[in-house]
């Protein structure tokens, strides 16, 4: 199937493509046009686009071909009027061209050239190459005479056809990285197969869903790349493969998983030339955590043996916290060794042993011989089973430090886990010195939240929190941006539960009390609840009403 032609002379998909992958805007520019930052005085204002909200909706109405061509973007609409943002606002030709083709009423702003393109890149240039790339493959309503006159099947993806499974494939990628995401969906339905992406936790369509006849080929195209058996289609099977993009090197994780309507497949993006360099400059005070809880875990990680246990879901950001405690705490005077599954971050001056348990490297095998190799510290990715718990327990109890982590939904709950693998309670107590359990919420995007009134005593009362409280707190709603692509929010902050342990504490865990005696100790002592720490962040306006209670049970409730 060829692709239309479009009427205006615009950029090609492959340019497209050029400018995800770090290329400069096409279209015609020339050296001047790249350079130019200074505005002429006259009649129109200048803006700054770093700091001015660009109404992120507008881009889906605007011909991407068209801001490309005349070097522009929409701003925002005001009474009935729509405004641009041009790079040569006193350009009285292109106003004419532009009044002609949007056919609105039209205002002009000057902005610097390099904050148009930048706007451009991080908007929809990413996604109007994936709707190019996929246009061929989209779902049609057939009629029986079009099914039997097989309007689009496979036989006719020759050669041709085979150009925009593979470039429909490599734009997702693209996309992906351009948008911040950790995983790319590929989901096999009655309707259709969509793509999408995880950003900042929460999943997001990528583009429309494909029809469903061409989910065998891309997730084919995936098992290629992956080194995975295009013929098995009944097992899961999981893979790996690596990307040049933009000069970095980047891994992906594959998991392909058979469902009643075909394949679906996820991708792991794992940046780890990016994030090695985040890495490099890590600390505990990016997290979000409040400086009160801060001080408590910086005392706990400098101790000189025990055990730091943290706790939470898959994808709680347990592992920054450790890589984190781990940047702050490492010493070339010191020896600190990690076993991991896998290592997802290399860590400089740190030993890293990944796991493997094909070969017959379990974090139980690897823990033993790290303990003949005289270490200072030892961080254990994951307590799984109860030889690994016991010979973690007994490293804490004979001078090292041990930071590892145990999925559980709480601080107490990790108690309960312990017993249920078969752990002396004794000894438990006995080597552990604290226990942070976490999980991570979503930020409201800086750049277009919009402040809120004092929500009524009532809706207070049902997110468990006093009216009075609400006196204090900065209300807002979450908007919609370029920046955080219209979703309203960006990055996420971890909220945290954190118990230190005391001898009233192990007095009351060795003699088994209730959690309920467990808890009102600690609560003594100063823990504050995942609850109070989301509630925290909403007083402070980072995030919303809406999003800790995905997160966290109201109290009392």
């Amino acid at each position: 199937m060829n692709t239309p032609k479009h009427a205006s002379t615009g950029p090609t998909t492959d340019e497209l493509t050029h400018i995800l992958s770090g290329g400069e805007l096409q279209s015609g520019l020339d050296s001047a046009d790249l350079t130019k930052t200074e505005l002429r005085p006259g009649l129109y204002p200048n803006l700054d686009l770093t700091k001015e909200p660009v109404d992120f909706a507008l881009f889906q109405a605007v011909s991407l071909d068209l801001m490309l061509k005349h070097h522009f973007v929409p701003v925002h609409e005001k009474d009935g009027a729509l405004l641009l943002a041009m790079a040569d606002p006193l350009d009285v030709v292109v106003q004419d061209v532009l009044r002609t083709q949007l056919k609105r009423p039209l205002r002009f702003a000057g902005a610097p050239m390099a904050q148009i393109q930048e706007v451009l890149k991080k908007s929809e240039s990413g996604q109007k190459v994936m709707d190019d790339a996929g246009e061929a493959l989209r779902i049609q309503v057939l009629t029986e005479k079009d099914v039997d006159d097989e309007v689009l099947d496979l036989e006719r993806l020759t050669d041709k056809d085979e150009a925009p499974i593979v470039r429909l494939v490599d734009t997702t990628i693209f996309n992906a990285l351009q948008r911040r995401a950790s995983d790319i969906h590929m989901e096999t339905t009655a309707a259709g197969f969509q793509i999408k992406y995880r950003i900042d936790g929460s999943l997001y369509p990528a583009a429309d869903p494909i029809d469903r006849r061409f989910a065998s080929p891309i997730i084919s195209r995936i098992k290629v790349m992956s080194e995975l058996d295009i013929a098995e289609k009944r097992k899961p099977q999981d893979g790996r493969f690596k990307l040049k993009v933009r000069g970095r090197a980047i891994d992906f994780r594959v998991s392909i998983m058979p469902t009643i309507h075909g394949e679906d497949g996820v991708i792991r993006i794992l940046d780890k030339e990016n994030l090695s360099e985040e890495f490099k400059s890590l600390t505990l005070d990016i997290l979000g955590f409040s400086p009160r809880e801060l001080l408590k875990i910086r005392r706990f990680a400098k101790e000189p043996y025990g055990m730091f246990l943290v706790t939470g879901p898959t994808g709680s950001g347990k592992t920054t916290t450790l890589y984190a405690i781990l940047s702050e705490i490492r010493s070339p005077e010191e020896k600190l060794i990690t076993i991991e599954d896998p290592v997802e971050y290399q860590l400089e001056g740190v030993t890293q042993i990944p796991v493997n348990e094909k070969k017959g490297l379990t974090f139980a095998v690897g823990l033993r011989s790290i303990l003949r190799h005289d270490p200072d510290k030892i961080l254990v990715g994951e307590i799984r089973d109860p030889e690994t718990a016991q010979i973690a327990i007994q490293s804490a109890l004979t001078g090292h430090l041990v930071f590892t982590t145990v999925h559980a939904n709480n601080t107490l709950d990790v108690i309960y886990r312990f017993q249920h693998m078969g752990v002396e309670v004794y000894n438990f107590v006995s080597a552990l010195n604290c226990i942070l359990a976490q999980r991570l919420v979503r930020t409201l995007c800086p750049k277009c939240k919009r402040p809120l009134p004092m929500p009524p005593a009532q809706e207070l009362v049902d997110n468990g929190v006093d009216p009075a409280w609400g006196e204090t707190a900065a209300f807002f709603e979450k908007g919609g941006c370029v920046d955080c692509n219209g979703t309203g929010y960006r990055g996420r902050q971890a909220i945290v539960e954190f118990m230190g342990m005391n001898d009233e504490i192990r007095d009351l865990i060795s003699n088994r009390a209730s959690l309920r005696d467990i808890k009102a100790a600690a609560r003594r002592h100063g823990m504050q609840s995942l609850r109070e720490s989301a509630l925290e962040k909403v007083r402070l306006g980072l995030t919303s009403f809406a999003e800790i209670n995905k997160v966290t049970f109201r109290e009392g409730s």
